[in-house]
């Protein structure tokens, strides 16, 4: 029965406690090591909060003050986990990790990582090089993930889905992942990686259909305009990229006015403070119906008029399509409070404009 059961394929454990933190349902420990014997087969395992007071022991290079602060905690040795070698897919989200660990290089057979909130983990995207038979890569808000980009390339025929976002150390040009053939969805929010949506062409990220990119590629989400007058160049090229590839999904994407712009301001006029949150020095894209096109608006939605780069669609359209098209147009209008405006106000055209609301004040 004993061999019987290790030779069982077993699905899933989840070893964490729940979103609920006060309550004490963590899977005592002694049980996941009796699992790690008893169901070496297991092929999900999902990871996390321990609970008060409770860690991981540290792994090399520790961040001694991290280390200091939890040591009198009760801990729990991580390399338990080193004994499922037929993981499929490993979660560690929010776990007491403190220091470099050789997590990935046991599992072989590891199709779906995901890695999340690990504030004092220490780990080299080179490290991916273990797993050749990665499908889906989630590394999310890992403040000391460090590497190149380009590191990825060794699962280049496999991946279908990479997410790499809030890791201010990773560095390279998102181009290196352009002749990717199964990559349908990229995230690299919140990177130092760099680039030109420009240099995209007809053959590049041939299956991509979600695309989110960081402020340092030319076009990418929270990309920082210059000048007001530099917004059309780069919406265009969106609109054309858009155009090109209607399946894809320009998730998160918007533009903001960059505070050394000469054409920005705060709206402090010397006696009153106005709210920046209400100057429109935000573009976004927006849409009614089928029709692109996008409007500069507040960070607290105070929106100007849209600028179309569609045509308005026939009336020959359908009838459901063009009223489809009518409803969310209205919408998009009844929403617009710089009326007149398809560009930022002046600091004078703002001032006005505020003299003239008074309940803006």
């Amino acid at each position: 029965m004993r061999e019987a059961a290790k030779r069982t394929v077993v699905q899933k454990l989840t070893y964490f406690r729940k979103e609920n933190r006060c309550t004490n349902d963590l899977l005592p420990f002694h049980t996941v090591v009796a699992m790690s014997t008893a169901l070496p087969n297991l092929e999900q395992i999902k990871f996390g909060y321990l609970g008060p007071e409770h860690k991981f022991n540290e792994g090399e290079d520790p961040d001694e003050r991290r280390a200091a602060n939890d040591a009198n905690y009760i801990t729990h040795d991580i390399e338990i986990l080193y004994r499922f070698r037929k993981l499929r897919l490993l979660k560690i989200h929010y776990a007491p990790l403190n220091g470099r660990y050789p997590l990935l290089l046991n599992f072989p057979l590891l199709q779906y990582l995901s890695l999340n909130g690990l504030d004092w983990l220490k780990l080299d995207l080179e490290v991916l090089e273990r797993l050749p038979l990665l499908i889906e890569l989630h590394l999310h808000d890992i403040r000391l993930l460090t590497g190149n980009i380009n590191s990825v390339r060794v699962l280049k025929y496999q991946l279908e889905s990479i997410d790499i976002s809030f890791c201010p150390d990773i560095e390279g040009n998102f181009m290196d992942l352009a002749d990717f053939p199964r990559l349908n969805e990229l995230d690299l929010r919140e990177t130092s990686v760099t680039g030109d949506i420009r240099d995209i062409g007809e053959r590049d990220f041939l299956a991509l259909e979600v695309l989110t990119l960081p402020k340092g590629v030319y076009g990418g989400t929270g990309y920082e305009f210059q000048l007001i007058s530099d917004v059309p160049d780069v919406m265009n090229t969106l609109y054309s990229f858009r155009k090109q590839r209607p399946c894809l999904w320009l998730k998160h994407w918007y533009g903001i006015l960059s505070e050394d712009s000469p054409d920005w301001y705060d709206g402090y006029d010397g006696e009153d403070a106005f709210d920046p949150d209400r100057i429109p020095f935000e573009v976004r894209l927006v849409a009614a119906g089928s029709r692109v096109g996008y409007r500069w608006e507040s960070r607290d939605d105070h929106p100007c008029e849209a600028i179309w780069l569609d045509p308005e669609p026939d009336l020959d359209s359908s009838d459901s399509d063009y009223d489809e098209y009518i409803e969310e147009l209205e919408e998009i209008e009844r929403q617009v409070v710089y009326r007149g405006f398809q560009q930022p106000p002046t600091e004078e055209e703002y001032s006005r404009i505020l003299s003239e609301l008074e309940d803006w004040r």
